[in-house]
């Protein structure tokens, strides 16, 4: 009814899932992704070309950040106010400039504005197409366009560090951001053909108070956990204490506006709960690993970067192998049960991870990364499938807005989480009699990411068993 009420922008609810749409929404949230991640190996080649430390490179990664996780939940406002197709163009055309102008930075302060207009693109371009392609399926189609929306977040963070080492080593750091300039162009001229004008029902103020408080604790919150990583301790304490403050009072209004920034009142749907709770918090433990695994191959084994790198392939060979089983599991087993198992197997990757050494055998390591890749599909699948089931079609804008937001926030908190338990590693290392040697901060950090994960399981066991039947299937085959 409420797609009806839309006007002439509105379109009826199609036979089927759309498949260019969700191809190319995907597509784009592969560029997103992988723009996040790939220059951290390039640091120190960007650093040299520059004339700057390594370090105050980072300034560039979490310029990209702080703008993704700023401007993310203004996109369904845009969306509804300006149209998907619209906004999804701009943001597109925003991104390919913003990426061609990192290739031909001079300095360091170029390079973080141009990573500031990236991210700018980036808010906009993935979480306003992944709203057609929700508003635009079907139901019953709702898990197979979750499944081409899932492998970007399975597939960029894995390979991200093997591609910027590679082109900062064999070519150029510049060429990272070259390759998107040719498919940005290519996605727009798509763009223009398929990404439907949908729309919302009505066109609604801006919540102008809602979105500074929610920008300012995203922003505060982003920096707090970037300067823990860092270990700048005095801005990592302000930052998460502004963090704190301003977040508090932006739920409040949040729950009290008519017409709030973000619709936090969907999370009284069960179904999208778990996803928003848990499955936040298993995702930010899932793309830790990615993050540590390399570290603790190349500091803690000495292997060199290109070793560590295609090793951790194995994750990806895991996410792709399993994907075309992801769903019949789904329908067989239930979407509870499936998720329950990728928490218990991905907690038992990560001991077995905790316990590898430098005399490890090789078969043995990349069946072990193969496992946890596995998990980590079946995993990001259940949680995706479900988080839409039972939402209805008038409240999708705010639910994939703010869902957009809560995993652009635990991606980057699995990298700082990463780091500020690598960072624990020895101090707990030494309390608990643990080896003085290289790899022990890593091997700590892992078990503390298990213990992480009992979040989810607990989420988890609240749900209800029948939880995501209609999407899947399962409910007409029993």
């Amino acid at each position: 009814m409420a797609e009806a009420e839309a006007g002439p922008s509105a379109r009826p609810e199609p036979a089927g899932l759309q498949r260019p749409l969700a191809l190319l929404v995907a597509g784009a949230f592969f560029m997103e992704i992988l723009d996040g991640t790939v220059i951290a190996p390039a640091a120190p080649h960007i650093a040299a070309d520059l004339g700057v430390a390594a370090v105050d490179v980072n300034v560039a990664i979490t310029g990209y950040l702080l703008t993704l996780a700023v401007l993310i939940p203004i996109s369904g406002w845009l969306a509804d106010r300006f149209g998907a197709r619209r906004v999804f163009t701009a943001a597109l055309v925003i991104f390919t400039v913003a990426s061609a102008g990192c290739a031909l930075a001079p300095t360091l302060p170029v390079l973080t504005a141009t990573r500031v207009l990236q991210g700018v693109g980036g808010a906009m371009m993935v979480p306003v197409g992944r709203l057609a392609v929700l508003r635009t399926t079907p139901k019953r189609d709702l898990v197979r366009a979750i499944a081409f929306l899932t492998w970007p977040a399975l597939v960029a963070p894995v390979i991200a560090p093997a591609l910027g080492g590679l082109l900062a080593n064999y070519a150029s750091w510049r060429w990272i951001f070259v390759i998107n300039v040719p498919l940005g162009i290519a996605a727009l001229v798509l763009a223009l053909r398929i990404v439907p004008d949908v729309r919302g029902p009505r066109r609604y103020p801006l919540d102008r108070r809602g979105f500074l408080l929610t920008a300012g604790g995203a922003a505060a919150l982003v920096v707090g956990l970037e300067s823990i990583g860092a270990a700048r301790w005095g801005s990592a304490v302000t930052g998460l204490v502004l963090a704190a403050v301003l977040l508090t009072v932006a739920v409040l209004h949040l729950l009290r506006a008519r017409r709030p920034l973000l619709d936090l009142r969907v999370l009284r749907v069960a179904t999208y709960r778990l996803t928003a709770a848990g499955g936040s918090v298993y995702r930010m433990v899932i793309t830790a690993i990615p993050f540590l695994l390399p570290l603790l191959f190349q500091l803690g084994f000495g292997w060199s970067a290109a070793q560590a790198g295609l090793v951790v392939i194995a994750l990806f060979v895991g996410n792709v192998g399993i994907k075309p089983a992801t769903t019949p599991l789904m329908r067989r087993f239930g979407i509870r049960t499936l998720v329950l198992f990728s928490v218990a197997a991905s907690a038992a990757c990560l001991v077995g991870m905790a316990f590898l050494t430098e005399g490890t055998p090789p078969a043995v390591v990349l069946l072990l990364l193969l496992a946890s890749g596995i998990v980590r599909s079946t995993g990001f699948t259940a949680y995706n499938s479900v988080a839409y089931a039972d939402v209805e079609s008038d409240r999708m804008t705010g639910a994939n807005t703010l869902m957009s937001t809560l995993q652009e926030l635990g991606a980057g908190l699995g990298v700082a989480v990463g780091a500020l338990f690598v960072r624990l590693g020895d101090p707990i290392g030494q309390l608990t009699g643990m080896a003085d040697a290289p790899a022990t901060p890593y091997r700590v950090a892992f078990l503390l990411l298990v213990l992480v994960l009992l979040v989810p399981a607990v989420e988890a066991l609240r749900l209800s068993r029948t939880a995501g039947d209609a999407v899947t299937g399962r409910a007409s085959a029993h």
